[in-house]
């Protein structure tokens, strides 16, 4: 009996008892979560990228700032070319000049240019050396050396913009593999007022003498960044709040009635054949068109960024 009495105060004591309220915790459950925030608040979206990019800028934020690497050396040959790059101030760190050559216009004016500028060298060679530095090319007695471009880190357009109170508008080149044609997006890039050009490491146009020449002088305060991958360089300026903007004969937008090219802002130019690759265009915030009524199926690089830069920099005025 006594063990029939222990074993029932112990039912009765493990028995849970009743609760005399809830203490608020069901009304609390059925009350609302409060007004919907604000997209700029709401994680994950765009303007929240741009606030947040705002609020790193306003607290004076800034990457340490990396550099893209280095180009290669370059050999600029014969007399006009040699002219032609010393009058459109491509970089050079030598000039070589054959002994006893004839002393021609334009040797003169290569010598005059390159002794006005005070940071280029200026020495004597014979030919055969001449003729081994160039691989036998046809030389005619001249020879610049152009030095390699030292690119800057994607990171650094970016950070630069906002450190001077402006929104980025940056210039990404796709496929690009005509320095002629990375040139003349550098001289629209400065022209509306850029902040740099975006080029690949690989299988892209790189800042050759070509395309400082073509530039007319504008890539010496139009930094040219390189970057190792492409897709990830672009994700990377949407989380820093930049809207990626890539242009595409099937876009879904013309590129007038876009109103995000008023803010921070990166253009993305494939080439013109194939246009964007697969993955940058699956990375691109928004496909744009540019209305074409001539008929013509597509725009070199150069013209197709000045279109977009205009319309962005109208936007900006």
């Amino acid at each position: 009996m006594a063990g029939n009495s222990q074993r029932r105060n112990r039912r009765t004591s493990n028995k849970k008892g009743a609760q005399v309220g809830s203490g608020g915790q069901r009304r609390r459950g059925l009350e609302g979560k409060g007004p919907t925030p604000p997209a700029s608040a709401r994680k994950g979206h765009k303007k929240n990228r741009i606030a947040t990019a705002q609020a790193k800028k306003a607290a004076g934020r800034r990457p340490v700032a990396r550099r893209g690497g280095k180009g290669t050396s370059e050999m600029v040959v014969g007399r006009n070319p040699v002219f032609e790059a010393l009058r459109d101030g491509v970089p050079a760190s030598t000039l070589y000049v054959q002994q006893f050559i004839d002393n021609d216009e334009r040797v003169r004016e290569a010598l005059q240019l390159a002794t006005g500028r005070g940071n280029i060298n200026i020495m004597e060679a014979p030919r055969p050396e001449l003729d081994r530095m160039t691989n036998g090319l046809n030389h005619q007695g001249l020879v610049l050396q152009v030095p390699p471009y030292e690119y800057a880190h994607p990171e650094d357009l970016a950070a630069a913009a906002f450190d001077d109170g402006e929104d980025p508008l940056i210039v990404a080149l796709d496929g690009v593999t005509d320095p002629r044609n990375l040139g003349a997006v550098v001289r629209s890039v400065a022209a509306f007022g850029g902040h740099g050009v975006v080029v690949p490491e690989r299988r892209a146009a790189g800042m050759t003498a070509g395309a400082w020449k073509t530039s007319a002088g504008t890539a010496a305060r139009t930094p040219v960044a390189r970057a190792t991958n492409l897709t990830r360089a672009l994700e990377s300026y949407q989380k820093a709040g930049l809207t990626v903007v890539g242009l595409a004969a099937d876009g879904d937008h013309e590129v007038g009635d876009l109103t995000e090219l008023g803010g921070p802002l990166v253009i993305v130019v494939g080439s013109e054949g194939k246009g964007l690759s697969r993955l940058v265009g699956e990375t691109c915030d928004f496909l744009v068109r540019i209305p074409m009524p001539g008929g013509a199926e597509s725009l070199n690089a150069g013209v197709a960024a000045g279109v977009v830069l205009y319309e962005a920099a109208k936007r900006r005025a």
